[in-house]
This record gives C-alpha cells, structure tokens and sequence, in this order.
C-alpha cells in the first residue's frame, strides 16, 4: 500500500518557502490532527512536512540542519522543516506530549518505539528506503513492518566515552588506562598535579549515563545472554541493589575528581571547560561529534578519547537495538501516512537521507553516516584530531559488545527515574540505599501497571 502511494504521480511547481525552525514544545501546542494545514498543499505548492529530532550535541544539530537543507535544495515536491526539541528538554516525555496533542510530524526521531507501534502511532517504511540500507541495519517488528531506520552508524554506545587532553598526557607522562584501576590512578595522579580530572554535565538529565554506563557496564554485560540487565530484573532474576558497587564507584568519582558546577552545566559546555583548561579530560556521548566541536573551538586543541575499561581491561560497549523499545531510529507517522502527499514527501526525504550525497555531508560534518549498501562511496572523515582513537576502538581485540534491550514498554520511565534519582544522589540529596529503594519500586510498578 505505502509503495503505490510513493509512486502517485505529484505534478506540482516549485514554490520558494521560508522555514523557521520551531521548538516542538511550542509546535504541540498547535492544532493536532491532520487538519494542522502543513501537507495541504496547494496546486504549485510543495508538500512541507516536519522533522521532529532531538538536539542537544551541535555536530547532531549541524548534520540534521545540512542534510535538511540540502534535501530541500534539490527537492521540486518537499519542504522539511526542523522541529527541534530544545536541549534540557527529556525526549521521551516531549514525544508523549506530541501523542496527546495528536499533532505528530511526518518524520520522527524515535524513543519508546514498540509503545507507538503497538499504540498505532507509526506507519512502515517502504521497501524504496530499507533497499538503501545494510540488511543488519534494520529489522522488521512482529507484524512484518519496518518501523525504524538507523539515522547513524551501528557503532552501538561506542560514543560513550572520556574525552581528554593529549597535550596534558605528554607533559605529564600520562598514559591511557588499561584497567579500571588504572582510571582511578589517572584521576588520582592529575588531581595531585593540582589540576581538576574530569569534567561532566547534569543540567539535562540524559547526559548523566555518560559516566554512569561505563562505571556500569561490567554488571550489565553479565546479564547479556539472559537479554540484557532490565529484562532480567523486570523478571526478578536481578535488581537494582546488584548495581551498588557502580553506584558507589559514581558517587566517589563525583565527589573527588569532578569539576564542581556539573548540576547546572550543559553537555555542550564540556568542550569549552576542556578546551580552556579546566579540566583534562571530559565526559562525552557524540563520539566523532565532540571531537569535531573542539576542532572548531579551537583547531590546535590536541583531543584523544579513551572508554573507561574493566577491571580485567575489557571495553564493555552495548549492542544497537534495531527493533524493541529502545532502538532509536526514524519513523513515520501514522498520522503523515493518512496523507498520500505528506507520507510520499517522508519517504522521498528518507531516500535522500540515506543516499551517498546525504552521507558524504554527514561525514564531512564529523558524523558517522549510516550503514547504506553504497557506503564504499561514502568519503570517510579521518582529518579530525583523536578520530584515529574513535575508529581504533572498533579494532580494540578487548572490546566486548554486550545486550541491554529492555522490552517493558513504560521502560523510558523508569529509566528517566533512575537518572534523576542518580543525580540526586551524586548532589548528596539521597543516599545510595535510598536511590536503590526507590527506582527499584519505580521499577516494580511499572511492571505490575504494564501486567
């Protein structure tokens, strides 16, 4: 059904339009439904249609605005206009909100995927886009429908790392740690030197996993087999006290060696607290991306990055989910698929998106592009300084992939719980026995209210 619907002919002329990039906050609150006026468009009129994403990392914001703009350039039958969702903002309740209001976008940067898909919320995505991808790229949901198409490589959380300064390391004869202890003892040097370690961020709540994950990730790998830690303690076979020693090693790390100020700094804020020499090293989820930023701050910063490994020196890194709740990805809505020109436009902006001359500007803007069947034309970017380290990862023999997907649908809320209850804790507001008690009740009724 959704290919004859690409395939009607659209004979409409070019009409130059001016779009404004407007919050999806305040979008919401325009009228829902399919009468909001976007995709009715006039004879000689282009079909425009909105493209909700979360920002937050300004290499992310700079693709989606190139790519955006590019598409819009060489299209005669589509306008996409940005519909960013403010950094500080948490995605997933904002998607919530876009629900209730019923004024959904034609493309969406997708949370809490399967919750949408059982609730009707998302159309497939036709064949004409999944052909651009690797077939491992993407999986169809147990109706037989793709629903999410990755907008990034499948490098899995091996952005998730620490950020650090290599001019630093040299003058003072520091090394990369090889173990966890070896990270303490790197911390525990630099604080010596008078100098402040590390550098983190919490005025959002997502970018509290960046340290978090890591310090986390050994107890998580060892319930990779039984599907992943959250599955296994939604079934009671683990709970959320087996993640006291982590939660420790965080409290620590937080109150000894972290730049002070983190409660109200801004995950972008890092790179100009590294940059300008107060800290050394950084916390970071944009990979290739955060170290793009600190080339346009500052060209001659000489950046490295480095995961925090394992006791016995294994880099836990998590798995891509390309199907279930947590696999992020874009979609269409249903609600753009009730529209033959508004879903025609979403899937001609998804080819584009996943075509060579889309990826060479994603990787021309420090992003890894997406893994599309054509990517032996795609021109990698290995100009920017550390991104030697980023593609050295994947080559690491002591990288372990590792599964984490939960399946509970209300997972988002528990896990929107847990940061906040995190940062809590590492501010001295509530003890680790206390944050133990209550995500893990968090996490109870969620189950027992998903039944």
């Amino acid at each position: 059904m959704h290919n004859a619907k690409t395939r009607t002919a659209r004979s409409r002329f070019l009409l130059v339009t001016a779009g404004v990039a407007t919050s999806a906050l305040a979008l919401v609150g325009c009228a829902g439904g399919g009468g909001d006026g976007d995709a009715a468009a006039a004879p000689g009129e282009k079909t425009t249609i909105r493209f909700l994403y979360a920002t937050g990392d300004e290499t992310w914001n700079a693709v989606v605005d190139e790519v955006v703009t590019a598409f819009n350039e060489q299209s005669d039958t589509t306008e996409v206009k940005l519909d960013p969702l403010p950094a500080g903002s948490d995605y997933a309740t904002a998607l919530k909100t876009v629900d209730a209001t019923g004024n959904w976008p034609a493309v969406v940067d997708m949370r809490d995927t399967l919750t949408y898909v059982d609730a009707g919320k998302l159309a497939g995505i036709p064949e004409e886009v999944t052909e651009l991808l690797e077939p491992d790229a993407f999986a169809a949901a147990e109706d037989g429908e793709v629903y999410t198409v990755p907008y990034s490589a499948l490098n899995g959380e091996l952005g998730m790392n620490i950020v650090y300064n290599k001019t630093y390391f040299k003058e003072h004869k520091l090394e990369v740690p090889e173990t966890y202890d070896d990270f303490i003892d790197l911390l525990e040097e630099i604080n010596s030197n008078g100098d402040v370690p590390l550098a983190t961020a919490a005025a959002e709540v997502w970018p509290a996993d960046q340290l978090w994950k890591p310090l986390a990730a050994p107890v998580f790998a060892e319930y990779s087999d039984e599907g992943g830690f959250w599955n296994a303690a939604a079934e009671g076979q683990a709970s959320v006290a087996d993640l006291k020693a982590p939660l420790e090693e965080l409290k620590m790390i937080m109150d000894e060696y972290v730049l002070e100020g983190w409660q109200s700094t801004a995950d972008a804020q890092t790179t100009t607290l590294l940059v300008n020499d107060q800290a050394v090293m950084a916390t970071s989820s944009a990979g290739l991306g955060r170290l793009m930023d600190i080339n346009k701050v500052d060209p001659e910063f000489d950046a490295g990055l480095f995961i925090i490994p394992d006791e016995d020196g294994k880099i836990n890194v998590l798995k891509n989910s390309v199907v279930g709740d947590t696999a992020g990805g874009l979609a269409i809505s249903a609600q753009a698929a009730e529209d033959e020109d508004e879903y025609a436009s979403a899937v001609e902006f998804l080819t584009y998106f996943y075509s060579v001359d889309a990826a060479n500007l994603m990787e021309a803007s420090g992003w890894i592009s997406p893994n599309i069947v054509e990517s032996n034309k795609v021109e990698r970017n290995d100009t920017i300084p550390g991104a030697e380290d980023f593609f050295g990862l994947l080559e690491n023999p002591n990288l372990v992939w590792y599964e984490n997907a939960p399946t509970l649908s209300t997972f988002s809320s528990v896990n929107t719980f847990f940061r906040q209850s995190r940062i809590e804790m590492q501010d001295g507001q509530t003890t680790i026995d206390e944050t133990i008690a209550k995500v893990q009740a968090e996490l109870e009724a969620q189950v027992a209210a998903a039944g």
